[in-house]
């Protein structure tokens, strides 16, 4: 509450990263240079920008796609280069909106897997309405519903034995 708009962009420059549901990519600009944007915007060098934005193409298995244009790259590989944006800067949290939402199962599961991964070594908050994609991916759940926070405990003890009405429904798709 205290950060004015120039603190608070600086803030999530450099502590939160941000994985959208719409890749916002910028279409001109290789997978590379989409990459070392944030970096670039962060004073790094171009040196360095563009070795912390190899490496993290290469992470989530961008490599052989660092020149192709953005708009060339199917919807699970734009979304993988969105993970690497946001991974070269090295984040404490990272922001996922429904981050497999519209793709194929075979690129879900890749994002899926690099979720797993990326778990171990970063502070990962959803939002997804899949069930079955929170059941598999989440440590902790919290459901919401109307705004207000209903229930929030392990995922095991939300989708096996819910405190709340609210949620068992939910969860057993009674509603939503």
């Amino acid at each position: 509450n205290d950060l004015n708009e120039s603190k608070l962009a600086e803030l999530r420059l450099i502590k939160i990263g941000f994985i959208f549901q719409r890749f916002n990519l910028i279409a001109p600009l290789t997978a590379l240079e989409n990459v070392m944007m944030p970096l670039l915007l962060q004073g790094k060098g171009e040196q360095d920008a563009k070795a912390k934005a190899t490496a993290a193409l290469t992470k989530v298995g961008m490599g052989d796609r660092m020149q192709n244009l953005s708009n060339d790259l199917s919807g699970g590989q734009q979304q993988r280069l969105c993970i690497a944006r946001t991974l070269a800067v090295k984040p404490t949290v990272i922001l996922m909106d429904e981050p497999a939402s519209a793709l194929d199962p075979i690129s879900n599961a890749k994002i899926e897997d690099l979720i797993a991964e990326l778990k171990q070594h970063y502070t990962i908050i959803i939002v997804t309405h899949n069930m079955q994609q929170a059941a598999r991916i989440s440590d902790r759940t919290a459901f919401f519903y109307l705004g207000e926070l209903v229930e929030f405990d392990t995922t095991v003890n939300i989708f096996t034995a819910p405190k709340e009405e609210k949620t068992q429904s939910y969860i057993t798709g009674r509603f939503g």
